[in-house]
């Protein structure tokens, strides 16, 4: 550095940045790594430096992206920004946000006590240091800037007022307007002639800006002109006129808009409209540019009272217990029957309809247990030419953990899905319903969503419970402009809805009890325990026996072992469910069994096994009975046959009448054939009250398993991001490195050769360049070069040369930070740089 340079540079860093890469350059990376957190958009691709970070950061969808992600005063001080010129100091923005404190407010606005001022300037300097980490704002601290995609955002104008309703300013809406106009204005309202538009419009604008003489001019005005300023006060600043442009003088005047257009209390936005000057209406609103002010987040007040937490998470236990036994019932139910997928993806509703009624629940409810499935990678299409849903492989490993390293699969599936059940049966775009499991069902903002609400029932006391209209206020607070789109039935925004839903899924997989957060789902929001282990506690012990009773009935006191229920479930059905469940012996689920593979020995063991009561005799009859009859009749493939040692049976089977369908004709004593498929003919005989077993072509019994369909290998369905993924801490790293290596490229003081700018590579011919890196070999300089990438991408880098030899230079970079090796036919050119 020269000897000039140090006073200059001082001099700079006392009038403040002049910029704002300036002032990022200033920054420390710590800060700088905070920014590209809190603006991920950024890093895709990493800038080259702070001059490409700060053409991005300044972009406008980069800013409304940031802007998205304020809370609600912070939004509130950056729009009071926009109101304000350029340069506004942090005084300006509090009395714009305030009022001033003798100053009557508007009868439209909230009243500010002293303890609201005094909450109000001190989350003032937590806002605007919010906005400046995240480079929305910059300058000292007594002239405050806004970037420009911002100000341009949120600056109110006559065709978009934004959230504060205010109009341009007397300036801006009186741009256009000729010289003549300007002077009727001013003779109007009882103010000098001036030599010159320029100064006309700030002569008003101080006007409009002077409390006691617009207080006067307004004391002058009829009644009905006040009435209807005072239905623009608040916004929207416009109305509609005819003729809005003509000029109107005060003695011409004869209607209350008359009257205010004369005086330039209104100004013409159109031919057909007028709008009111945002400096008027700012002295009718006391000074306030909103009528109410949040600095702090409204706290939720739950109507009911705290619950006993272990209530809440016996009861969420409970329910979790439910789920995974409802997922498990579902896939079982579509691994023996699975359904077709729909041309445009998802499931029919015939099939919505079937699998509600297996699951005993409404469809809504079934959609939810079929999309949880889904996102958590146990159900997928099969991929084949008829496409169907079925279980993944993934299914099988699921099955083969406890109940508690279930249940958080489904709840951490859950938590970051963008799937929206509610949404299904809803009409879309063109007024056809949405199908369960289409593609149409996805919503980026429902993960935030649902953690933002699951994060505030953590925040109230253990066993609290709390309902969406509750919690909402707080939500929206957080998230002003992040309320999506508008809901199916029009009412309200996609947010409002999403937080009952939430809460209602929440309910039935066992996140929330009674209403309250649960001690497992505290586990996985916070990620400081385990989520299993939590649950696994609150769970009861799984059972390995039941209860066999003489009504050929099994009672399971209590949730049983995984194997143990699959077991049962394959030669038993369900009866009903609940603490205890119900299950029901019947000659075909004992027939279920034996397709399977198993025999009547092996049942009778199996329930000997198990049961805490002797195998009743009833029930050992029927399966002795069942098995007795089971495989006496062979069903192969000819068309079909039939098969049976016993004449007599197949005679018995030939004259019953309902086998007429089959067209059964008699080959030879022990064989029937069918005009039908196997298995409708199989289908066919057990219908009529027989056994037959299905036979291979060699003649061995066929053992037909229930859980054979599954998908190929299937990852769960990646969510739909909600804008580009959280950095993690070595890219950040990374990126802050590259950008200052990018930086000092781009900002370092050359001696040779002089450039217009400092961001044009340098230029020396071949010769010349080889020449000057082997003398920095040997000088050890540092050099400073242009370099083509082989996708011919240009940059700009501080090298310090090692070794130059086979038309490679090998320098350690400081853009990388690390030994690399550069081809000199692709430097452009170098220079030397200052000491």
């Amino acid at each position: 550095m020269t000897a000039q340079q140090g006073p200059q540079r001082q001099a700079k860093s006392a009038a403040g940045p002049r910029t704002l890469a300036e002032e990022l350059r200033a920054r420390p990376d710590d800060d700088l790594a905070a920014l590209l957190r809190s603006r991920p958009d950024l890093l895709n691709p990493v800038p080259g430096d702070l001059t490409q970070l700060t053409a991005r950061l300044s972009s406008r969808a980069s800013a409304l992206r940031a802007l998205e992600r304020l809370d609600r005063f912070t939004l509130q001080v950056a729009e009071a920004l926009a109101a304000l010129p350029d340069g506004t100091p942090p005084a300006a923005v509090r009395g714009l946000l305030a009022g001033p404190a003798k100053v009557k407010p508007h009868p439209g606005a909230t009243p500010l006590s002293a303890a609201d001022r005094s909450a109000l300037a001190a989350a003032l300097p937590r806002a605007l240091a919010t906005l400046r980490d995240r480079a929305l704002l910059w300058g000292p601290d007594n002239g405050l800037r806004l970037v420009i995609a911002a100000r341009e955002a949120l600056a109110p104008t006559a065709s978009n007022p934004g959230r504060t309703g205010l109009g341009p300013t007397f300036a801006e809406a009186s741009t256009g307007m000729s010289p003549a106009r300007l002077q009727q204005l001013l003779a109007s309202a009882g103010q000098p002639a001036t030599a010159d538009p320029v100064t006309a419009v700030a002569v008003f604008t101080a006007l409009l800006t002077d409390r006691a003489r617009c207080a006067d001019l307004l004391a002058t005005a009829p009644e009905p002109a006040l009435r209807l300023l005072d239905r623009l006060v608040w916004g929207p600043p416009t109305g509609t006129v005819p003729d809005a442009t003509r000029p109107v003088t005060a003695e011409d005047a004869q209607s209350p808009v008359e009257w205010l257009l004369a005086r330039g209390l209104l100004l013409p936005s159109s031919p057909g409209s007028v709008v009111l000057p945002r400096e008027l209406a700012l002295h009718l609103r006391g000074g306030r540019s909103h009528p109410t002010v949040e600095p702090v987040p409204p706290e939720p007040a739950p109507a009911a009272s705290p619950r006993d937490p272990q209530v809440v998470d016996g009861a969420a236990a409970g329910q979790a217990h439910t789920a995974v036994r409802t997922v498990e019932e579902l896939l079982d139910l579509w691994g023996l029957t699975p359904p077709p997928t729909l041309r445009a993806g998802g499931l029919g509703v015939r099939d919505l309809k079937r699998t509600a009624q297996a699951l005993e629940c409404t469809e809504q409810i079934a959609a939810f247990w079929l999309e949880l499935a889904y996102t958590s990678g146990l159900l997928a299409p099969d991929g084949e030419v008829d496409e169907r849903w079925a279980p993944t492989p993934g299914y099988d490993e699921w099955l083969r953990l406890d109940t508690a390293e279930r249940w958080t699969v489904l709840a951490r599936g859950w938590l970051a899905a963008t799937r929206v059940p509610a949404l299904t049966g809803t009409a879309d775009g063109r007024g056809k319903p949405r199908a369960a499991l289409g593609p149409e069902l996805d919503r980026t903002l429902a993960p935030s969503v649902r953690r933002a609400a699951l994060a505030l029932l953590a925040e109230l006391p253990a066993g609290t419970p709390a309902t969406a209209e509750e919690l909402l206020p707080t939500l929206r607070w957080q998230r002003p402009l992040r309320g999506g789109p508008a809901a199916p039935d029009g009412g309200g925004d996609l947010r409002d809805h999403l937080v009952g839903w939430t809460l209602a899924e929440a309910e039935l997989l066992g996140v929330t009890g009674r209403g309250a957060l649960a001690a497992p789902a505290r586990a996985l929001l916070t990620a400081e325990h385990d989520p299993a282990a939590v649950l696994a506690l609150l769970l009861p012990r799984p059972l390995d026996h039941v209860i066999l009773q003489p009504d050929l009935t099994a009672i399971a006191p209590g949730p049983l072992l995984t194997p143990l229920a699959q077991a049962l479930a394959l030669c038993a059905d369900i009866e009903s469910k609940g603490g205890a469940t119900v299950y029901r012996f019947t000659p075909g689920s004992v027939r279920r069994a034996l397709d399977a593979g198993r025999t009547a020995a092996d049942l009778r063991a199996f329930l000997a096994q198990h049961s805490r009561t002797p195998v009743p005799q009833p029930l050992a009859y029927l399966i002795d009975d069942v098995a007795r009859w089971h495989g006496l009749l062979r069903v192969g493939a000819a068309s079909s046959y039939l098969r049976c040692d016993d004449p007599s049976l197949l005679n018995e089977i030939l004259a019953d009448r309902r086998s007429a369908d089959l067209r059964l004709r008699l080959l030879a004593p022990t064989v029937l054939a069918a005009q039908a498929a196997p298995d409708t003919l199989l289908a066919s005989l057990r219908a009529m009250g027989y056994a037959p077993a299905a036979e291979s072509a060699e003649g061995d019994v066929l053992i037909t398993r229930p859980d054979s369909h599954r998908t190929p290998p299937r990852a769960a369905p990646v969510p739909v991001p909600d804008g580009p993924p959280a950095p993690d801490d070595t890219l950040l790293a990374a990126a802050v490195k590259a950008i200052r290596a990018g930086d000092r490229a781009a900002t370092a003081a050359r001696r040779e050769p002089a450039l217009p700018t400092g961001r044009q590579l340098p230029r020396t011919a071949a010769a010349e360049t080889l020449a000057a890196l082997q003398t920095a070999v040997l000088l050890g300089e540092r050099m400073w070069i242009g370099y083509l990438n082989a996708e011919g991408l240009a940059s700009q880098r501080i090298i310090d040369p090692v070794k130059v030899e086979g038309g490679y230079v090998t320098a350690f970079d400081h853009h990388d930070g690390e030994l690399r090796t550069f081809a000199l036919h692709r430097i452009t050119g170098v220079a030397e740089l200052d000491e």
